[in-house]
């Protein structure tokens, strides 16, 4: 790495980082009218490049948001993305650089959690991801799927108009609230990229919304496309991009309209939360399948004992874990954690890991005795496996829902 430099980009950079990015993913550059709207959603003062002889060859960005944790407890966040190096100068080190660099930086603004959306997953558990929440595709035949049996509650579902979007979503999902460990704040520059760009350039996305006795209450935003379905015919298709709502009854009713449409055969929804039950409002389980698992979130614990100590824990008694960050040391250690709270201790650990085995038990995704017998966490004391997976068991399965 000695004639590299990895540092802060400056505004006259900031594009061509972006380009390189996509080229990483063999993309092409993005337009103007895209990157007018792309260009705000990452803050200049975070975003990192690695330069070689005055050339960029390597990008690590990031924004500020916050995620909700198993309890309720809300804690800052850093959203990573935009992240690659050029294939000419890979395997040099100069990821492993950008994201050293990265990540103290984002324990300095003191953002104890960092995540991303890994794509390649053997990439990221060097620099301590682990995947925290994972989510299904899933497709419903609508025509099969349509005489769903009625729902209780009260509500009902409107079509917004497309100029009525941009100003809508936001503010349902923010009524909606971070009300499930995973979710996460979605910043003004989210917004830019995800929804209005794709707006301005026309792209036919419809939303609805549903409304309860207390106001709206939740949404979703799709397109309808036309997919093949056999030799020399094809269907209509409605994709779900984003559904979030402040219930599951709420967002079962919304199920329910989307698949109430007319002259439409199938409807697919990406990375929904593994235990939403859409099959139980069908009259035929089999008509709804899951298309993919998806790997929804990678996240990274950036101080561990501050996100240790802010998250609840179940009825179980205390276990010691030792954590092990190669990265960042300081978080390596011993950590008491119980119902009562998580305090550094001497004492000897019951369970050892390191911290992006930690990530994958934190939100509540996978027991600790999964983790145990896949090799990832070593039980020293295999007692403490049980109370384990009682401490960091959660009621429902994590989800995050926003992709960026």
């Amino acid at each position: 790495m000695s004639d590299y430099q990895v540092r802060l980009l400056e505004e006259s950079e900031k594009r061509a980082a972006h380009t390189l990015f996509l080229g990483s993913l063999h993309s092409a550059p993005t337009s103007d009218e895209s990157w007018e709207f792309g260009s705000r959603g990452y803050p200049l003062e975070r975003c990192f490049g690695a330069f070689r002889a005055g050339r960029i060859v390597g990008s690590a960005q990031s924004f500020g948001a916050t995620m909700a944790v198993p309890g309720g407890a809300v804690l800052p966040l850093a959203a990573v993305s935009r992240v690659g190096v050029r294939a000419d100068h890979t395997r040099r080190g100069v990821l492993t650089e950008l994201m050293s660099a990265q990540l103290r930086q984002i324990r300095e603004l003191g953002e104890p959690l960092a995540s991303l959306h890994a794509t390649e997953s053997v990439i990221y558990g060097r620099f301590g991801y682990g995947v925290a929440c994972r989510g299904r595709t899933v497709e419903v035949e609508a025509a099969r799927g349509r005489p769903a049996p009625p729902l209780p509650g009260v509500g009902e579902v409107r079509i917004l108009d497309t100029e009525e979007l941009a100003a809508e979503l936001p503010r349902i999902y923010e009524r909606v609230g971070l009300h499930r460990p995973g979710m996460m704040s979605r910043p003004r520059g989210w917004w830019l990229m995800q929804l209005e760009r794709r707006l301005a350039l026309k792209e036919r996305l419809v939303g609805i919304v549903h409304s309860g006795p207390d106001g709206d209450d939740g949404y979703a935003l799709y397109e309808t496309t036309m997919v093949d379905s056999g030799p020399d015919r094809q269907d209509r298709r409605i994709d779900v991009h984003d559904m979030h709502g402040s219930s599951l009854g709420v967002v079962l009713a919304l199920w329910r309209f989307l698949l109430g449409a007319d002259l439409v055969r199938w409807v697919r929804a990406w990375g929904r939360p593994l235990d939403e039950p859409v099959e139980l409002i069908l009259p035929n389980r089999g008509d709804c399948r899951t298309v993919n698992l998806d790997e929804e979130t990678w996240l990274r614990l950036v101080d561990v004992p501050t996100a240790l100590a802010a998250r609840s824990y179940g009825a179980a008694e205390p276990v010691v874990v030792e954590v092990h960050d190669r990265l960042l040391p300081e978080n390596s250690g011993r950590y008491r954690v119980g119902q009562d709270g998580v305090e550094r201790t001497d004492a000897p650990a019951d369970l050892e890991l390191p911290v992006d085995a930690l990530a994958m038990l934190y939100l509540g995704d996978l027991p600790a005795s999964q983790l145990a017998a896949t090799g990832r966490l070593v039980a020293h004391e295999p007692a403490a496996l049980e109370r384990a997976d009682r401490l960091f068991v959660t009621a429902r399965s994590p989800h995050s829902g926003t992709f960026f």
